[in-house]
Parts: C-alpha cells; structure tokens; sequence
C-alpha cells in the first residue's frame, strides 16, 4: 500500500493527543472512579474515556481511517481507549516496521462485551434461547387474578415482569408477584421481577363533571331505516367498561320477562318502550329502535304488571376542555374542578378555561416565555404570566378542531428548572414492599446526582439486600444533560440500569432531537458497562388494537441497540410479546448493540 508517511504521522499525533486529554480525565475523576462499585470500576474508568472522547470531534479523523481500509471507531464506546491505542500500532507499522506493543493494555473488546453480558444478566436475568435481548413486560391489573395470564406472559418469552407502583396497591401487588413464582416453578423458568416507584405527579387536576347519563342509539342504513336496534342491558352491579349497562334494584329485575315491555320517558322528555329480549341470572337484555338518553333517576315501568324502579347511578360524562391555538387557559394551584372557556351569547369571552396542576412547586419556579407542554406533546403554549397561584398560558399547536384536555394528563415544563425531587413519601412507603418482594426498583424523574444520593440513602436505611437492582429512568432534559454524573452516582450499586423513557424525553428535548438523545444514551451507557432498557410505546398499537404499525415494527427492531425491550399492557399483550420474540429472534445475528452485523443473504421468508 502506497501511503503517505506525513499524512499518517498526522493521524497518529492526532489520536496521540486525544489520548494524553483521556488519561488527564481519568486522573481528575480519580475519586469518582474510586466510590463505584467494583464490578463497575472499568465501566467507570471507561465512561470517563469516552466522554473525553466526544468532547473532540473526530469525524475528520474516522473518515480518514476509513479511506485506509481501518476501523472508524462505530462501536468504540466500550473499549475506548484499547481501540486508539490498536489503531495508533497500525498507523505507525505502515510508517515503519515497530514491536507489538508489550505494556498492559486497556480492557479489550472481548473482555469489555463479556462484562456488559454479565452485568446484563446480573439485573435482568437469563435470556431466551436465540436472541440476547431480553423482554420486560408491564403487568396489567389483571395479572393478579388471572394466573393463566402470568403463565402465558413467560412461556411466550417475558424474562422480566413490571409492576408499576402508580396503580393498584400491595394486594394486588402481592397477587402478581404469587402468581409469577407459581408460573416460573411449573415452567422451570427464570423472570426478574422490577417495581417502578410513581415518582412525582405533574399533571392535570379534575374537571368538572358533565351529565350523568347514556346514550342508546341504533343503527340505520343509508335511507333511515334501521339495521340493528340499540341493546339495553339492566344489571344488579354497573361495570363503568360497558357503556350499554344501566344499573336498577334487583327484585324489580329478578320479576321481569321475556317479551315484556319497559315504558320510560328520557332525560329529553321522549316516550321511549323497550322490548325484553332475553332474561339471565344477573341481567336483562331490551332493545329498541328509537334513539334514547337515559340519566340517574329516570323512572322505569313494566307495562304487564306497572311495576317500577329508577336508574341507579352512573358515571359522569366526561367534559373535557377544547383548546385551539390562541386560546387562553388558565393553571391554579388551587386543587379545583376545571372548567371550558365561557361566551356571552353574542359569542364575547366572558371566562378563560381553568385547571389545576397536581404540582405545587411549578408555580415557585416557572417563568414568562417557557413553555409548557400536555398529554405527550398534543398540546402546546408558552407562560403570558406567571403568579404565586396562577400560570396564565397561550395556546401555540393543537388541532384545528381543538384538542381535548382531560383530567390526569402529564404537564411537562421542558424550559423550568424544577427542584422536585425524584423519591416522594408515598415512594418511600412503597420501597418498603419492593426490597422485600422485587429484584430490581425501577426509578423515576432522576434530574440529578441528588436524586440518585437519596435513593441509595433511603435504601440503605431501610438494609435493603445488596444485590437489588436499580433502573433509572431517563425522562427530562436535566436527566439527560446530567447523565454522566447520574450514572457515576448509581454505579456505587450493582447492579445498575438506565431505562430510555423516551415519551417524556421527547418532550422535553423537543422531537426532532429525540433520535440523537437515544443513540447518546445507549452509547454513554454502554461505555459505562450499564445496561439499558428501550422503553415507551414498543409495539402499542398492536397490545391496544391488535394490529402493529409499521413504523413500529423498525422501532422494535431497534430495541437490539439495547439489552432488554420494554413492553406496555394492552388487551393484546400475549400476541406483542409473542411478535417482539420473533423479532428479536429473527434480528439477533443482525445487531450486536451498536454494532451492524452481516450475516449470509437469506430469502424474505425463511421456510
């Protein structure tokens, strides 16, 4: 090969200085270094290396190695420093003949893949025959009464389960957890189990209730006649799911017959008859075929025998607030039900819509001009004023037609440097169940060094056993800016992982950015030996409706950059996690976490 030998000494003194600035930093983190635990002491050594190393922009320097046929540094972030120094020897032995160099290396490639693949198993347990990426699965409530679920979940290829502290309560956490120790035995399978601690709530207050009434419609074709007649079911106990129930005293149901026919008038007014189709042990099937509104309170009377009984209660229409761009609304501190804007009847503004917020700092701490973000970046608007208990906003983006702003939805503050900490009292109280029934406490709205401190304060005071694992959760643009930090801060645990909670995170760093921030949490990670779990709506639009996107089957696909998948509940939970096996099976031979792998051309469908 014909080179030039000024150009090489060029790369050669090049990577010479990064190296002298990688070794500096290493010696000022000497402290740091020295308080993580000692499985991570080399991943920590090595996140200091690589974050030196994206201080320099070296994407001159990759494309020059490329044009000499040598490694342009594409998966160097676990074995930084081994990776210059190989690369340094080849410069230099096509300049001149030199010894191989016989000083202790930094950690090799293979010895920094056999570290992350032991750190891995460590937090997330064995991993499914054919694919190295393991699957975690977000129990639904369901899974504490349904223990065919549980057993299904792992024989189709859960090797972690999650259970979410936002919801349900010790019993039904405890049932869960009965329930996937029954399943492992007879299935003679392994499955972590991970608890997420709530974090603090910023979100929506109530609304004002609207109407407590339900409307019965039937079909009709094209010419107004009718199809399929509306179905009224009368039930002893209302299930708030099924929308066509209507709750009434059980010795008037238990009295009624088929071919009998209920007289009413509606919450409009209208005489409406109902026809008994069919008479069940706790139910009673009508029909009709006319459109009714049937509200608390409205009287019902069998024809055959006068008998009457009334309408129990059902649940509140929602009312939820419509926002346009321009429209005023109005956050209070005080924990009131919200209410839509309201016109005079010349259409003039009489009031602005108002809700609460479930946070009381963000009122100490948000400022005119920031922006403040609803329900995962539907809603858009920035701070016109900001007092000690009201934020005044306008509208910015939100659909043409309004969108709908409901109770218990997330408020982001991407702009606000808000001083909430990530571990609240009701955490606290529930740390107390996960160390004695979890593996691994997944943690959420980490901002900061702190946050991780009183984690491992608070674990530490409640002698919480050594080998529980931590997840961190990665969700705000501070969480992301400090990572660095934050990972230098957990990996005094082991084990440790970070979890990439990328629907908020795509809110607060803005979506066009949200493909760069995962890549650089999956590689400062990865220098780090910390595995990683790629979170937030894998393959949802196939566990809610049945059916996966396209998009997000490249987005599962994806997940191989990292050590383990996250699944959310949804009525199809079984057939995602069946479909994301399948995937990560298929895939396994294609991806080595960052690194692209070319295994031999197969057909489209393998037979």
């Amino acid at each position: 090969m014909k080179v030039n030998r000024d150009k090489l000494q060029e790369l050669i003194d090049e990577i010479d200085f990064i190296l002298v600035e990688i070794h500096k930093k290493e010696e000022e983190h000497r402290n740091q270094i020295a308080q993580v635990h000692p499985a991570f002491k080399e991943g920590a050594k090595n996140l200091i290396h690589y974050r030196t190393l994206r201080t320099f922009d070296i994407s001159k320097l990759q494309n020059k190695l490329g044009y000499l046929g040598l490694s342009k540094f594409g998966d160097i972030e676990s074995h930084v420093v081994s990776s210059l120094e190989n690369t340094t020897q080849i410069l230099k032995s096509l300049i001149i003949e030199v010894p191989s160099n016989s000083k202790k290396k930094a950690i090799s490639v293979k010895k920094s893949n056999k570290i992350q693949k032991r750190h891995a198993k460590d937090l997330f347990g064995y991993r499914s025959k054919g694919r190295r990426v393991r699957i975690m699965v977000t129990l639904p409530s369901e899974a504490a009464y349904n223990y065919e679920l549980v057993h299904d979940l792992i024989a189709s290829g859960m090797n972690s389960a999650r259970i979410n502290c936002a919801h349900d309560g010790p019993k039904e956490w405890r049932m869960m957890i009965d329930n996937l120790a029954k399943a492992k035995k007879k299935l003679k399978r392994n499955c972590k189990i991970s608890m997420d601690l709530g974090g603090p709530k910023i979100r929506t207050g109530a609304l004002k209730a609207g109407a407590q009434v339900r409307k019965f419609k039937p079909n009709r074709d094209e010419f107004g006649k009718v199809v399929e007649s509306a179905k009224i079911v009368f039930v002893t106990k209302l299930n708030p799911e099924k929308k066509n129930e209507l709750p009434v005293d059980t010795k008037w149901l238990e009295n009624i017959n088929v071919g009998d026919q209920i007289n009413l008038r509606d919450a409009r007014g209208k005489r409406r008859k109902l026809i008994v189709e069919s008479v069940l042990d706790t139910q009673v099937i009508t029909s009709t075929e006319k459109t009714c509104y049937i509200k608390t309170g409205s009287v019902l009377k069998v024809k055959s025998t006068k008998k009457e009984s009334i309408v129990g209660p059902l649940p509140a229409i929602e009312n939820p607030i419509s926002l346009k761009k321009g429209d005023i609304l109005r956050i209070l501190k005080e924990q009131v039900d919200g209410e839509k804007a309201h016109n005079s009847l010349n259409g003039e503004p009489i009031s602005d819509a108002f809700i609460s917020c479930t946070s009381e700092q963000i009122f100490e701490h948000a400022k005119v001009g920031e922006s403040v973000i609803f329900d995962d970046g539907k809603i858009t608007s920035f701070i016109k004023s900001a007092l000690e208990n009201e934020i005044r906003i306008e509208i910015t983006n939100a659909k043409e037609s309004g969108s709908k702003l409901k109770p218990d939805k997330g408020i982001n503050l991407p702009e606000t440097y808000l001083k909430i900490k990530g571990l609240t009292n009701k955490d606290k109280k529930d740390l107390e169940f996960v160390i004695e029934h979890a593996d691994v406490v997944n943690f959420s709205f980490v901002n900061s060094v702190n946050d991780v401190n009183d984690l491992l304060t608070e674990l530490e005071a409640l002698k919480a056993k050594e080998e529980l694992g931590i997840i961190i959760k990665i969700e705000t643009r501070n969480g992301y800016d400090n990572l660095t930090d934050i990972l230098l801060e957990g990996m005094k645990n082991y084990p440790l992982g970070v979890m990439v909670a990328r629907g908020d995170l795509a809110v607060e760093t803005g979506w066009e950015n949200m493909a760069r921030i995962q890549q650089e949490i999956l590689q400062l990670c990865n220098a780090a030996f910390v595995p990683t779990v790629w979170a937030t709506q894998v393959l949802d639009n196939l566990a809610k409706k049945g059916v996966p996107s396209r998009p997000e089957l490249t987005d599962a696909a994806s997940g191989l950059k990292a050590d383990c998948v996250m699944l959310n509940k949804g009525p199809y939970i079984l057939r995602s996690v069946d479909l994301l096996d399948n995937i990560l099976s298929s895939m396994n031979s294609y991806q080595d976490k960052n690194q692209m792998m070319f295994p031999a051309l197969e057909k489209a469908v393998k037979k």
